[in-house]
C-alpha cells in the first residue's frame, strides 16, 4: 500500500478553535488554547498518523485586520501557511457565522484557493440549532466552492475523525514527511515557551498578555533525566513586569507551577523550570523575537 503525506492549513478567525482542532486531530498538545484571541503566533506543525496517510497541519495565526507590526506579521504567516499547503480547512464558528472578518477570508481564498482543495468546517455545532446550521452551510457555500463541508466540534470531537479521514485520503501519494513518532516540527524550547505563554494569558487580562513574549533561554538536560529549563518573558515596560510578577511574586509563582507541571506531562519526566522577567521597550519591533516565533519581519510598514 502506497503512503501519503501533505501539508493542510487550518484558516480562519482568531478563536475559530483552530488550535483546539489542531491538537484533537495529532492527539497531542502542540497548540496554545486559551481565551484570548491572536494567541497563536507561530506557524505551529503538528503530525497526525491516520492509516498510510501523514497528515501535517500547519496551525496559522487568527486572520483578522491588522493594526501593528506584530499583527501584520501573524497574518502575513497565515496566508503564507495557506498558500503552501495543498489542502485548506477554513474554519467558521458556528455561533458567529459570515462574519466581517470571514468575508474577508473568503475574498483571500480566491487567491489563494485556485489549485488546490479547500474545504469547510463549521465549528462548534453543539451552540446552535440544526437549521441555523444548514443555512450557514448553504450561504458559505454560495460564497466559495468548497469540496466538502464538515460539521464538527473541535473540543467535543464530533465530526473530527471524518475530516480527519477525508484528509488523508485527499493528501498526494509521497514517502512520509516526518519520523512517525514525532507530533511536532517546532523545537522543543519554542513549545515550551508557548505553554508559558498560554499560562500567562490565562493568568492576566486585557492587552497585556499581546505585549509580552516568552523565550526558551536554557534547556540543560540532567544526569537524572530530568530538564533545568530558563525562560525570559519580554514586556514592554515596568509596570507590565510588576503585573507579571504579582503581590510578592504570587503570580509568577502559580505561573511556573502550571507551566512546568503541564511541561512534565508532555515530555513525560521531571522539569525544574525558571522564569525570569526583563522590560524591553521596543520588543515587538526587533527581528530576533518575530524569527524567535517563526514569524518574518517587515521594515517600516510593509
Amino acid at each position: 500500500m502506497s503512503t501519503r503525506a501533505g501539508f493542510v492549513a487550518l484558516i480562519g478567525e482568531p478563536n475559530a478553535g483552530k488550535s483546539t482542532l489542531l491538537n484533537r486531530m495529532v492527539g497531542a498538545k502542540v497548540s496554545i488554547v486559551t481565551h484570548k484571541v491572536q494567541t497563536t503566533r507561530a506557524r505551529i506543525r503538528g503530525v497526525a498518523m491516520e492509516g498510510e496517510s501523514q497528515i501535517v497541519f500547519v496551525d496559522t495565526p487568527g486572520l483578522f485586520q491588522p493594526r501593528r507590526r506584530l499583527d501584520r506579521a501573524m497574518v502575513a504567516a497565515a496566508w503564507g501557511g495557506a498558500a503552501d499547503a495543498d489542502v485548506v480547512v477554513l474554519l467558521v464558528e458556528a455561533q458567529r457565522g459570515v462574519t466581517e472578518g470571514v468575508e474577508r477570508i473568503l475574498e483571500g481564498l480566491q487567491d489563494i484557493g485556485q489549485g488546490r482543495q479547500v474545504a469547510l468546517a463549521i465549528n462548534k455545532i453543539d451552540r446552535v440549532q440544526s437549521e441555523v446550521l444548514l443555512g450557514l452551510s448553504k450561504d458559505l457555500n454560495d460564497r466559495y466552492p468548497f469540496v466538502e463541508t464538515f460539521m464538527i466540534s473541535a473540543e467535543r470531537g464530533h465530526g473530527v475523525e471524518a475530516l480527519r479521514n477525508w484528509l488523508a485520503a485527499e493528501l498526494p501519494e509521497s514517502p512520509w514527511l516526518y519520523p512517525e513518532d514525532q507530533i511536532a516540527d517546532l523545537p522543543m524550547r519554542m513549545i515550551a515557551a508557548e505553554m508559558t505563554r498560554e499560562k500567562l494569558t490565562l493568568r492576566l487580562h486585557q492587552e497585556l498578555p499581546y505585549q509580552l513574549t516568552v523565550e526558551t533561554e536554557g534547556w540543560e538536560e540532567r544526569k537524572d533525566g530530568s530538564a533545568k529549563i530558563d525562560q525570559l518573558i519580554y514586556v514592554v515596560r515596568d509596570g507590565h513586569k510588576g503585573i507579571v510578577l504579582g503581590h510578592k511574586g504570587e503570580t509568577i509563582k502559580a505561573v511556573s507551577k502550571a507551566a512546568r507541571e503541564e511541561l512534565q506531562e508532555f515530555l513525560g519526566r521531571k522539569v525544574h523550570l525558571f522564569l525570569q522577567v526583563k522590560v524591553r521597550p521596543n520588543w515587538l519591533d526587533e527581528a530576533e523575537r518575530y524569527s524567535e516565533m517563526g514569524l518574518e519581519f517587515k521594515d517600516g510598514n510593509a
